[in-house]
């Protein structure tokens, strides 16, 4: 049996009487928050939950139906509670997956918000491990593509510290796979495109290596409103193709 599964080495508050199974719902959704049971993964088994939490098997039973109804976690018949693998499907419609101009529109004004305040926490909060990574993936990005710049964006959310942050930008990106995906194919017909993205990379990269968070949203901000000009720019081209 695992650590995690035994229930030793988990630091957790002892349960109080009242709203039992609630306090025990709570307490295993932190848990899961904090990536100590990870997606994908089995909890441990509602005799060790008890243990665990000193509270009887009913308390631990409701916990879970709770969690369950929250698309937090599934019983297996016979196999135990897993926790459940995001999905960025149950936040937005399946249309977004192949987004057209509004969709963009509506998209970029939500990363705009989202990621300017991300960029003003990691250009405070980031460390040389964060700054190393964002460097990477800057460098990266003529030949990586698509991957190169997910992996840029998502190491400046990291560096910012938020988890739900990271959760958000994880279903944003998801949602727009497909058209930046075929964004980036587009662009790597225009060198100038291509050239233009990566320095405006590394000005969001300097400004958060400077630790200066308004230059980091002014970088910010003006790459999300020529990113979002060139996709929609893309989508018109591959509208008139079709």
């Amino acid at each position: 049996m695992s650590e995690k599964e035994s229930g030793e080495g988990v630091n957790v508050e002892k349960i109080s009487p009242k709203k039992v199974s609630d306090s025990v719902a709570e307490q295993i959704e932190k848990l899961i928050e904090t990536e100590m049971f990870k997606a994908g993964e089995k909890l441990p088994s509602v005799r060790e939950l008890c243990e665990l939490f000193d509270v009887g098997r009913s308390a631990v039973r409701d916990a879970i139906t709770t969690l369950k109804g929250k698309g937090m976690v599934k019983v297996k018949q016979g196999e135990g509670t897993f926790v459940c693998e995001f999905d960025s499907t149950k936040w937005f419609p399946h249309h977004l997956l192949l987004p057209n101009s509004k969709d963009i529109s509506e998209l970029f004004q939500v990363r705009k918000i989202l990621e300017t305040g991300i960029v003003e926490m990691a250009a405070l909060n980031r460390s040389d491990e964060d700054l190393l990574l964002i460097k990477e993936n800057v460098s990266s990005q003529s030949v990586d593509g698509w991957e190169a710049d997910y992996q840029f964006h998502m190491a400046i959310v990291k560096a910012g510290g938020n988890q739900i942050m990271i959760q958000l930008m994880q279903f944003i990106s998801t949602a727009t796979k497909k058209a930046m995906m075929n964004f980036h194919q587009y662009i790597q017909q225009n060198e100038n495109t291509v050239k233009t993205i990566i320095k405006q990379h590394n000005q969001i990269y300097e400004s958060i290596k400077t630790g200066n968070p308004q230059k980091a949203n002014q970088a910010m901000i003006e790459h999300l409103n020529y990113v979002e000009e060139m996709l929609q720019v893309s989508i018109l081209g591959q509208s008139s193709r079709a």
